[in-house]
């Protein structure tokens, strides 16, 4: 049984992504609308041997659309989100238009998938990082409940679309033949470098992309009382978050049953090789659909057993964006 599908912003990374996915899982659908904006309209694209015409999102693109994905940008979303509601269409948006609204559920298939039902309308994609992050955390916390979270990450380039990985490109060429780095995508040179995120910061000295994981955990879990406090770092790296994540749980627990937890866990492949000393890199994450863990470890800081650090690594284009949208829209059918 296919449905009627719009992707909304298919030119972006995100939305190429989209399409590799849609077509990696078969998803059904009876037909395909591809939106961007002015500047993209009208351009081919090929998907699953037909060439289809990038139109321009408007407020009259969603008529008899099923399920629209967003990956716009929030301004594109709380503008043109409500109007393809209006049409009938339920909207699985990927930006942060949406998020923190009481309203709307904030949803990964692994962790809430329930939430799905309640939607009216509208249905939010997670932050990258928090999607990230929360899924190997998601089944620890349900065998344990987990009082406190510390996390730093290290993001890629691709978290701020395609034009930054270009240049994450063009700079480690610039720099390789002793030229200046271009920097427009970023403030900062990424090639090379680590600078803290660059989303803008708040009174309390923490940036947008650290309260994100912040609320959006909560939200998620449905836990308002969990501690949380980030750290979010840009690094010189295409495609794949990793994430260093310090827990303190309610009971005692090991890195044993951690392990034992994680290995049947959806969505989570354990890279965990103390022997060898090998464990999660971007490398490994890039183009796959889990999110890979390892470095599982007692906390010998907090007493009685009561810490573990872990670490991870996740496409941010898949799961972290593109994959998680179209989970929820299958299950949507």
């Amino acid at each position: 049984m296919g449905c009627n599908l719009a992707i909304a912003g298919v030119t972006g990374a995100v939305g190429q992504e989209f399409l590799g996915i849609l077509a990696e899982r078969d998803f059904p659908f009876n037909s395909l609308r591809m939106l961007a904006s002015s500047r993209s309209a009208g351009k081919k694209i090929e998907f699953k041997g037909k060439t289809y015409i990038v139109e321009e999102l408007t407020k009259n693109s969603f008529n008899r659309v099923d399920i629209a994905l967003f990956s716009a940008g929030g301004g594109r979303s709380k503008e043109f989100g409500p109007a393809a509601v209006q049409a009938g269409a339920v909207v699985v948006d990927n930006s942060s238009a949406f998020r923190m609204d009481p309203e709307v559920p904030l949803v990964i298939p692994e962790i809430n998938p329930q939430a799905i039902a309640q939607n009216k309308g509208i249905i939010a994609n997670p932050n990258c990082s928090t999607i990230i992050g929360i899924v190997p955390v998601w089944p620890l916390h349900q065998a344990n409940p987990v009082k406190r979270m510390v996390v730093s990450t290290y993001q890629a380039a691709s978290g701020a679309g395609h034009s930054a990985m270009v240049e994450l490109q063009e700079q480690a060429r610039e720099i390789l033949d002793g030229k200046e780095p271009t920097c427009e995508a970023f403030p900062y040179q990424i090639a090379f470098n680590a600078f803290s995120h660059n989303s803008p910061l708040g009174p309390n000295g923490y940036n947008q992309e650290e309260m994100k994981m912040v609320n959006e955990t909560r939200k998620i879990f449905d836990c308002p009382e969990i501690a949380i406090t980030c750290t979010c770092i840009r690094i010189g790296v295409l495609r794949a978050h990793c994430e260093s994540i310090n827990l303190e749980f309610t009971e005692a627990i090991t890195p044993n049953q951690v392990r034992d937890l994680l290995s049947t866990a959806p969505g989570v492949s354990l890279l965990d090789d103390r022997g060898n000393n090998r464990f999660p890199m971007p490398i490994d994450a890039s183009g796959k659909d889990d999110i890979f863990v390892g470095r599982i470890r007692q906390d010998e800081s907090i007493p009685e057993n009561h810490g573990i650090n872990l670490w991870v690594a996740g496409d941010q284009l898949r799961k972290g964006a593109a994959l998680n949208a179209v989970q929820i829209a299958e299950k949507l059918l």
